[in-house]
């Protein structure tokens, strides 16, 4: 579909908002393109911070799975439409920069795996999360054989999967899915004070920072540790060292340029 994205910048922020008016938000095939390119767009955008959200009250409820859009017997082109899902997951995953996901109302399916795929997830006190693929006869997708586990541990991903069934803010903050839940009428202003918070931090830094934690459930130790002498190093020579070390001196809050 299209203009499923609407871009919006404001300061270091950039916000894309999806909308399938009537379908919950909801990812038409053509949608799944649109976000790989919104998220390849800001990553080469001035903007430091990413708010990702959904139009109308709702995030996002997946896959749009009208008739005309239900896949066909023909694996070829399946793994066609698989592989634009993809491109948006690894879009998303590839960031060097903070993403938050708003979650109001339902994330679900893809939806909820697009959210969990972000750095920060603010819920309200209305979302509805679910890893809905097993009630569609479907795996997981989006990354989301991977992001689960990682995020609420093996026992309850299984639980979660196999089941499919719908939870609210309350129990995925409590699993560790989600980083706060606020009323919704707050969610903005959370949102904004999050904004703040990433802004202040060094790009250079964020950037390793995200890699590291990405890479550290498929790393001994040794390598962890390897990975962070490596990056330090880097960390260490760069003018944004040179600059929070000033900063805090001066007892001034430091302006980092990302080098």
């Amino acid at each position: 579909m299209a203009d499923f994205i609407t871009i919006t910048d404001v300061g270091v922020r950039r916000t894309l908002t999806m909308s399938n008016p009537g379908r919950k938000n909801a990812v038409a095939p053509g949608g799944w393109l649109e976000l790989a390119d919104a998220f390849d767009g800001f990553e080469s955008s001035s903007q430091r911070v990413l708010v990702l959200r959904g139009a109308d009250g709702e995030f996002c409820a997946g896959a749009d799975l009208n008739k005309d859009q239900i896949s066909t017997p023909s694996a070829a082109d399946n793994a066609v439409r698989m592989r634009r899902i993809n491109a948006a997951a690894v879009a998303l995953h590839r960031l060097s920069k903070p993403a938050i996901a708003a979650v109001d109302g339902v994330a679900v399916g893809a939806g909820m795996n697009l959210a969990l795929g972000c750095d920060v997830v603010i819920a309200t006190e209305r979302s509805r999360f679910s890893e809905i693929f097993v009630k569609r006869g479907l795996t997981l997708d989006f990354g989301g054989t991977w992001l689960l586990p990682r995020l609420v541990g093996l026992a309850r991903a299984r639980e979660l999967a196999l089941t499919g069934r719908i939870f609210g803010a309350d129990e995925a903050l409590a699993m560790g899915m989600v980083s706060s839940v606020v009323p919704t009428e707050e969610l903005d202003a959370a949102v904004d004070d999050v904004v703040e918070l990433l802004a202040g931090g060094a790009p250079l830094a964020q950037a390793m920072i995200k890699r590291a934690l990405d890479r550290s459930s498929s790393m001994t130790f040794e390598q962890a540790l390897s990975f962070e002498e490596q990056a330090q190093a880097i960390l260490l020579g760069s003018e944004d060292l040179a600059e929070g070390a000033a900063a805090f001196t001066q007892k001034r809050e430091p302006e980092f340029r990302g080098r």
